[in-house]
């Protein structure tokens, strides 16, 4: 699990994240979602360390993330993995090389043994024999699923999702929604996934908390958000045709 207590987050003079209590579920998809502008990607990358935070806490486990000391923070970014927007892959590299290249910064496996790993976690995201294609050579889709297979290849108690859906068609983004939601269970981590895709929340929103304007507005399940008494969520969830007449079925 992951636990956040009374975060505070300011650029300057302007206050981005203030006062967040929240509490991230192992074994669970846990999403973020909020306009553009109201915090949430300043939120995620609070939790993995690459924002400092004014003040509060952040807790993996049962270990305090915001006051250790550099090398035990080290430790802790080693079990997590992160999907970022776009893919983030190396053009210049394979997809198996790809894979590999955390296996090589963080482990001391034999070269058989990364082998081994890198098949392994093609294959858990339906790309067996992709290993000596470029990411140019490949779809979108299956450039995203290499994208999470790298983010499981140390075995990562916790996953990160920044927008995993941008730029995938509606059927491809279920596709990665439900790969993601099948890792997350089967390897028991604690995910949270920054989205502001309706269909994530639908699909996969075990918990879902939503950010209006620095604050923790609202959080709940996939089923509580459609008749949540909460005029910003309501503003938010419903802002689109399809999801205004999902809400009157």
């Amino acid at each position: 699990m992951i636990e956040l207590k009374h975060v505070t987050k300011s650029f300057g003079d302007t206050k981005v994240l203030e006062d967040i209590s929240v509490y991230f579920e192992k074994g669970k998809t846990n999403l973020i979602i909020g306009k553009s502008g109201s915090g949430k990607t300043v939120l995620l990358k609070s939790i993995i360390g690459l924002h400092t935070i004014d003040s509060g806490e952040i807790i993996y486990g049962d270990k305090e993330f915001t006051r250790m000391p550099l090398h035990e923070k080290k430790l802790i970014r080693q079990e997590l993995g992160m999907v970022f927007q776009g893919g983030a892959l190396f053009d210049s590299s394979t997809v198996e090389e790809n894979i590999r290249f955390p296996l090589e910064m963080f482990t001391n496996m034999t070269k058989e043994e990364m082998q081994e790993r890198v098949n392994f976690c093609l294959s858990k995201v339906n790309l067996v024999n992709a290993n000596k294609l470029f990411p140019s050579e490949i779809s979108g889709g299956m450039q995203k699923r290499v994208a999470i297979a790298r983010a499981i290849s140390l075995n990562p108690k916790y996953l990160f999702c920044d927008e995993p859906n941008s730029g995938l068609d509606p059927r491809t983004a279920i596709v990665i929604d439900q790969l993601i939601q099948e890792l997350t269970q089967e390897f028991d981590m604690t995910t949270v996934i920054n989205t502001h895709d309706m269909n994530s929340v639908i699909e996969i929103g075990e918990k879902i908390v939503f950010i209006h304007l620095g604050q923790k507005w609202w959080e709940g399940t996939k089923d509580e958000i459609l008749t949540a008494d909460n005029q910003e969520l309501d503003d938010f969830v419903f802002a689109s045709d399809l999801m205004r007449k999902f809400k009157h079925q």
